[in-house]
């Protein structure tokens, strides 16, 4: 590593990792875009490494019009076959076809709640008690399992408990980063300054 900063263990493992930890990860989000990108690539992580994903966002915000929700959700056979050959991205036909699925759904959402936003962080769960440290760390819990749920019923694919959990710490709903991480201060503090959206009226 380039400094001494204290990280979480993976947070360091690769060069690649340092940013995404240090900048993104854990860090409050209320863009619907980002929201429904980060879902939709923790679903195409399914059975994969983050890394290999992260590795290929730039990629996959190309081949998916930038994660703009009313764009992908447009989007037909003619992309996805387009997709499938694209190289660049994880080429699996199922996860394609589950994020332009999860556009229309995410415009649902929209559509009752005012924005995407703001449903996810009326789901935000209560902080676990403990300290955060290396193995007390779930890979899903119960409000990840109860999101999902939702979720599903609402006809999303591709967001399994862990799935949902990721995304979750990803977008700073959880404080994950561990006790003694830099990082972990710096996220409770924009945290406590975030604004939570609301539903609209």
């Amino acid at each position: 590593m380039a400094d001494d900063k204290q990280r979480c263990g993976w947070g360091g493992s690769t060069e690649d990792y340092i940013p995404y930890h240090d900048r993104e990860w854990g860090r409050p989000v209320a863009d619907d875009n980002r929201l429904f990108e980060k879902l939709c690539l923790e679903g195409f992580q399914s059975g994969l490494s983050w890394i290999t994903i992260l590795r290929k966002r730039e990629n996959f915000r190309k081949a998916f019009k930038g994660f703009d929700i009313d764009k992908v959700a447009r989007m037909g056979e003619a992309d996805i076959e387009l997709l499938v050959q694209d190289a660049g991205i994880i080429r699996h036909r199922g996860k394609i076809v589950s994020t332009i699925n999860n556009a229309k759904r995410a415009q649902e959402l929209r559509r009752e709640f005012g924005s995407l936003a703001a449903y996810f962080w009326g789901r935000e769960p209560k902080p676990r008690a403990g300290q955060v440290v290396p193995g007390s760390i779930p890979s899903q819990t119960e409000d990840s399992v109860a999101l999902s749920k939702d979720l599903r019923k609402r006809g999303w694919s591709f967001v399994g408990p862990t799935t949902v959990y990721a995304f979750m710490q990803a977008m700073g709903m959880v404080n994950d980063h561990v006790e003694g991480c830099f990082c972990r201060a710096e996220c409770e503090a924009e945290r406590k300054a975030f604004r939570r959206p609301t539903r609209a009226a």
